[in-house]
């Protein structure tokens, strides 16, 4: 069995077997300082924006602009990263479908959804051809696919 680690700012920290019901990841830093600090930010700006005079509208809305600008940084960063770790799985799914069959996954990919085929990446080796069949017969959505996995494979590096 591999070493289960994520790694974090400065080292790895040991993390406890990945399920269903504790999969979902969260960045500290990220969800619970630098956005909703930014969030704070813009709200507090577009508290105190001052209508009185022409260069306190024009500063209210320097200060807006800048607020908006890092209210954007962290989503857009966000967004980045899961678009790029989205190719990674799809890409990492190829590979599996052809090692376990010797055949493109192309045709296969065709008929799931990015999130069906997301869903699928925690399903074990043994299973995850006859999963892929079901959710593609039954139209599973990713949350049904996930819930159907009996041999969870933990995605310990994700973003």
């Amino acid at each position: 069995m591999r070493k289960e680690v994520f790694t974090s700012f400065f080292y790895d920290l040991p993390m406890k077997t990945q399920t269903f019901e504790n999969h979902t990841r969260y960045f500290p830093f990220h969800h619970f300082v630098v956005t909703p600090l930014s969030l704070i930010f813009f709200f507090w700006t577009v508290f105190r924006m001052d209508f009185s005079s022409t260069d306190q509208i024009l500063t209210s809305l320097y200060y807006l602009i800048g607020a908006f600008l890092l209210v954007l940084l962290p989503l857009l960063a966000r967004v980045y990263a899961l678009k790029l770790q989205n190719r990674l799985i799809l890409n990492e799914m190829r590979m599996r479908y052809f090692h376990l069959t010797g055949t493109s996954f192309y045709s296969k990919e065709e008929k799931l959804r990015l999130g069906q085929i997301i869903a699928l990446r925690f399903a074990g080796d043994e299973e995850l051809l006859p999963l892929m069949e079901k959710a593609i017969q039954q139209g599973m959505s990713p949350k049904e696919i996930k819930k159907s996995i009996k041999n969870w494979q933990g995605d310990y590096r994700r973003v």
